[in-house]
């Protein structure tokens, strides 16, 4: 892999610079802070703004079909991070938005993808149910046959922005009697239909997640994505997509790895704390090597580097924390906050970041058993020994 500065042609240049201007202009500081505030991780008018650009999708086509270049698409991803966009759902709703190009039906993708692409639907994830963890082919949400329709009963955690969304990825099970993988379909079910309800849920970090029931829910076989009992084969791709472990080409120009944004807001929050500490040696000491273990974190590629990400948050952030002392757990905009209270805010972070799209715990297994080949966990209880 070529590590070496990419040189811009002039046309790359402009588009920089459009970009950033187009950002500044959208991304104003009473959108972070009003972001910070709710924890929404979505900001409508900044989300518009780019689907009326022509942004979103220019990010979701291929180039042959007149969307970024792998270039562009590089400048885009390091833009939007730069200007602190409130950005997380975009790239759930466009994950979503390839199923639904890959498997969904004509009628489906007439009705959403080019409102999808306009930013006027948002789309979100259905997966996680209450005692399901991380493993979400033990679905328990049911979808039956009725006529030509289906009707769903269950519920979801962890349903981010299903508030301002138009429909969930629902995973479902529609063969209770078939083996776990073999008994799922997934629908793109809307939001707005009778028995869905909504429930806020707040994350440790101050972000608004949901709880989504389904209750009685009828929906159309049309909004089906896939084969009856194949979810699993369409389910995998978006886990892909998800966990960052698509193939990688060797240009260089792809994201390293999911969750290196979160590292940035790290790294910024490092450089304010070195502003207003860095004086003693003892705390250059600790500074540098948070700051050498992040530059590590961020070139680790797929799925080790998510592992690296989010487990550099957890180290790093409380180490923030306790070289500023009492005053780094006053949060931003209140009076006393050093460093405009970003220690405060990674170390909030710090905890879901291992959590988002599978717990550190599943990468971990991923990574034993796919990468290192050590086999399939064994959960079991330890064996008694008799004396």
């Amino acid at each position: 892999m070529d590590f070496s500065r990419v040189a811009l042609s002039e046309d790359d240049e402009s588009f920089r610079d459009d970009l950033r201007s187009f950002l500044n202009d959208i991304v104003t500081d009473e959108v972070i802070a009003r972001d910070r505030e709710t924890g929404e991780n979505f900001d409508e008018g900044v989300h518009m703004a780019l689907g009326a650009a022509g942004y979103l999708a220019a990010d979701f086509k291929s180039e042959a079909d007149g969307g970024f270049s792998r270039l562009r698409k590089r400048i885009w991803d390091l833009e939007i991070g730069r200007a602190r966009t409130p950005w997380f759902h975009w790239g759930t709703t466009a994950m979503v938005a390839r199923a639904v190009d890959r498997f969904g039906s004509a009628e489906l993708k007439d009705e959403v993808l080019e409102k999808t692409l306009s930013g006027h639907f948002r789309l979100c994830l259905g997966y996680t149910e209450p005692e399901g963890g991380s493993d979400v082919a033990t679905c328990k949400t049911r979808a039956v046959r009725d006529g030509e329709g289906w009707i769903i009963n269950g519920s979801k955690m962890f349903t981010s922005n299903a508030h301002n969304a138009s429909y969930v990825f629902l995973v479902t099970n529609t063969d209770p009697d078939a083996p776990k993988h073999q008994s799922l379909t997934m629908f793109l079910v809307p939001l707005d239909s009778p028995g869905v309800e909504i429930q806020a849920l707040r994350t440790v970090d101050g972000d608004r997640t949901n709880i989504t029931y389904y209750s009685d829910v009828r929906i159309d076989d049309r909004y089906r994505i896939g084969e009856v009992n194949g979810g699993w084969a369409v389910l995998r791709e978006a886990l892909n997509d998800e966990h960052g472990t698509v193939e990688r080409l060797d240009d260089g120009l792809q994201k390293v790895a999911v969750m290196s944004e979160h590292v940035l807001l790290l790294a910024e929050a490092a450089d304010k704390v070195a502003a207003s500490a860095a004086d003693e040696d003892s705390v250059k000491y600790r500074l540098g090597r948070g700051i050498a273990r992040m530059e590590a974190a961020m070139s680790t590629p797929d799925m080790f580097g998510r592992v690296a990400n989010a487990q550099i948050m957890r180290d790093v952030a409380p180490e923030l924390m306790d070289i500023m002392g009492v005053a780094s757990s006053l949060p931003v905009g209140e009076k006393g906050a050093i460093g405009d209270g970003a220690a405060e805010y990674v170390f909030r972070l710090a905890g879901p970041t291992g959590i988002y799209g599978g717990t550190l715990e599943v990468f971990r297994n991923m990574i034993a058993q796919h990468a290192l080949g050590l086999g399939r966990p064994n959960y079991s209880p330890p064996v008694k020994k008799t004396l």
